[in-house]
């Protein structure tokens, strides 16, 4: 593939505590991979959630809510922008998930849509807690003070 799509879930990770990460693939129409490639995608407003398989109930399945762009040389046949698409994992992962997300106060996020070298588009997702607003504050201030301490050691370095 000549360009590479990484696109990245930046609000997750100021708002999100994230744990465990698994690789999912997607189930897509046509008109929606065409535009995932052209780099009309966006999954900082994308949650996943859990949904019971419609006619065996003791199966679950996962699904991803996230806006995908309306392919601009489509018909009239073109893809919803926010219609939920179904994830393809194990069932292994897949019952490992509902565990976490069914005993304890966590969610599942996606934090990253890829395209990998098969050319088949990915979504990374996070078992995740959401952060309060101390932590959140506490993060930043972390960061600036790593960025100072860069910037200290780089203009000591150049100095000596």
């Amino acid at each position: 593939m000549s360009n590479i799509i990484n696109i990245k879930n930046k609000k997750a990770r100021r708002d999100y505590e994230l744990s465990d990460r698994f690789v999912a693939g997607i189930e897509l129409y046509g008109t929606e991979i065409k535009s995932i490639r052209a780099g009309k995608a966006s999954i900082n407003d994308g949650f996943c959630f859990l949904r019971p398989m419609i006619r065996k109930n003791d199966v679950i399945e996962i699904w991803v809510k996230m806006h995908i762009a309306e392919y601009t040389h489509s018909t009239y046949n073109n893809h919803d922008p926010k219609r939920e698409r179904k994830l393809l994992l194990t069932k292994r992962e897949i019952k490992k998930l509902e565990k976490k997300v069914k005993t304890t106060a966590l969610t599942i996020v996606p934090t990253r849509l890829f395209i990998n070298n098969r050319g088949l588009a990915k979504v990374e997702i996070a078992i995740a807690r959401g952060k309060k607003h101390h932590d959140k504050r506490e993060d930043l201030k972390q960061k600036a003070d790593k960025r100072d301490m860069d910037r200290i050691k780089k203009n000591f370095r150049f100095k000596n």
